[in-house]
């Protein structure tokens, strides 16, 4: 307080440089504010106008009349279908123009995922932005133990360093593969590690009918039968087989999540001139056609089931056939498709995140990923996968990107809210207590702000040359390194309910007990 008196009445160049050392030293350790995110306040971009949009939904009307998508050994969804007015042959299933929109009417323009507590519940949709980690990865790697298998630890510790980073908002899915436990169990201990190790919410198992309906049952032990009816909880990932299929496991999984009200993300993974032509304004069509059918899949199963159009694309070295990420080809896909998806009238999940195809968490991987996030969060995506952790297209899950990417992240989200111009925000009152040529250290307006203000990254090093020397010369997944760790020491499990958790370690020991293990 008395501080704050000082700096109110500056009585002379001596006891304001004395008042400046002070204000530096109570500084220093100060504990910084994360304040939390509270919408989008940047205006998303634009990328097309009118006419190519137009141009665009007609390619995708096209697809659907005249090729049309495939369901292949899923008779119930193809009823639906037909029950609606499509157009069955076989296994194909075609559309007049706009019908396949028609069918996605139903579905909500925002809905909220339900956290275990009420402070991690997320809304999709309108000006805000959900981030979570990378997915589906079956290696790890770290600069101590190098690249290996990930292990159901491995999962763990990303769903642990998950929970306690601010710029994270979902637990993710399958973070990695816990390749150390049999194929048709591991879903099990990756929703416990989600329910007990977390309160955010996440996404459920879809790698089969029986895995997702076990995810449901998890669930249900946790929020209650009737709280499930009526709220989302957590994600199904579909993928289209692109181009233009969909197999059985994703549409009988699709519709075991959507016959319980639960989020369906509907994301074509097309790769530009393998999965489909290589333009963008074709990957964005043929998204949009393959989307489109399975967000009408799940309102034929339930109207209202909450869905988000996601996607999921990158370009190819078309002389070596490898995948490319970050490119300026596919982020102008990723702003194409989130404008498609805002005239669709449901959420968007990005094509982006902070993807790289580069082997380690190098120059390469932060400008590949830094081109994509930006791309990703200019283009109003409502949602972003693999927002920290990827490398090596997605085939390793790096604990120092990770940390790397969390800083990313935060910076974006910083950005993304703008700044305010209220009389707080032009510090008149500063202005009066210093004079011309004097700084603004230890005026009244900085120390009410200065753990605010400012993004403040938890990797740079942003000091002198001589002291990063001095401190060992460490680079930046040197640091992240030491960073995930202390992470790791500082989490702290969250509460749940003893009864609760001995209902979900039952199940899980049931259910493993009652099949054989299986490895592929």
């Amino acid at each position: 307080m008395g501080q704050l008196d000082a700096a109110a009445h500056p009585a002379s160049p001596e006891s304001h440089r004395g008042k400046m050392r002070r204000g530096r030293l109570s500084r220093h350790n100060a504990q910084l504010e994360t304040p939390l995110f509270k919408g989008r306040r940047i205006p998303a971009y634009e990328l097309l106008d009118e006419r190519a949009l137009a141009r665009i939904e007609e390619q995708a009307d096209w697809i659907l009349e005249t090729i049309g998508v495939e369901f292949r050994g899923d008779q119930i969804a193809l009823d639906l279908f037909a029950e609606a007015g499509a157009k069955i042959e076989g296994n194909r299933v075609r559309f007049e123009p706009s019908q396949a929109r028609a069918l996605c009417e139903t579905a909500p323009a925002t809905f909220q995922l339900h956290g275990r507590t009420p402070d991690k519940t997320v809304t999709l949709g309108g000006d805000n932005v959900v981030l979570m980690p990378g997915y589906g990865s079956p290696f790890v790697t770290d600069l101590e133990r190098g690249r290996r298998y990930a292990t159901l630890n491995d999962f763990r510790n990303f769903v642990k360093l998950t929970s306690i980073a601010p710029a994270l908002h979902h637990s993710g899915g399958t973070v990695v593969e816990p390749t150390d436990v049999p194929v048709n169990k591991r879903h099990l201990d990756m929703m416990l590690a989600h329910l007990t190790l977390s309160t955010k919410p996440f996404m459920g198992s879809v790698t089969a009918p029986e895995r997702a309906r076990d995810s449901l049952d998890m669930v249900r032990l946790v929020f209650g039968h009737d709280f499930l009816d009526q709220h989302a909880v957590m994600q199904a990932n579909i993928n289209v087989n692109s181009p233009l299929i969909y197999d059985d496991t994703m549409s009988r999984a699709l519709r075991v999540y959507a016959e319980a009200n639960q989020c369906v993300c509907v994301s074509p993974a097309i790769f530009a001139g393998a999965m489909g032509p290589l333009s963008p304004a074709a990957v964005a069509a043929q998204t949009l056609a393959e989307a489109m059918v399975g967000i009408a899949l799940t309102q034929l199963v339930r109207p209202g089931c909450p869905v988000v159009f996601g996607s999921f694309h990158s370009t190819m070295n078309l002389r070596t056939g490898a995948l490319t990420f970050g490119s300026p080809e596919a982020n102008i896909t990723t702003m194409a498709l989130s404008q498609l998806g805002r005239r669709l009238g449901v959420p968007v999940r990005s094509g982006g995140g902070q993807i790289t195809a580069a082997n380690a968490p190098d120059g390469q991987a932060m400008q590949d990923s830094a081109g994509a996030m930006w791309a990703t969060l200019m283009s109003g995506a409502h949602q972003v996968w693999h927002a920290a952790g990827w490398l090596e297209g997605g085939l390793v899950m790096s604990y120092e990107k990770f940390i790397l990417d969390l800083d990313h992240c935060g910076a974006m989200l910083k950005l993304l809210q703008g700044f305010d111009t209220d009389d707080e925000a032009f510090g008149r009152d500063a202005y009066l207590e210093t004079g011309p040529g004097e700084n603004f250290l230890s005026t009244s307006h900085t120390l009410r702000h200065y753990t605010s203000a400012n993004f403040e990254p938890q990797v740079s090093d942003a000091g002198p040359y001589e002291t990063w020397v001095e401190n060992g010369a460490l680079t930046a997944d040197q640091r992240a390194s030491a960073r995930w760790r202390q992470m790791l020491e500082e989490y702290r499990q969250p509460d749940l309910n003893t009864g609760i958790l001995s209902a979900l370690e039952d199940f899980v020991s049931e259910r493993k007990a009652a099949m054989p293990d299986e490895w592929h």
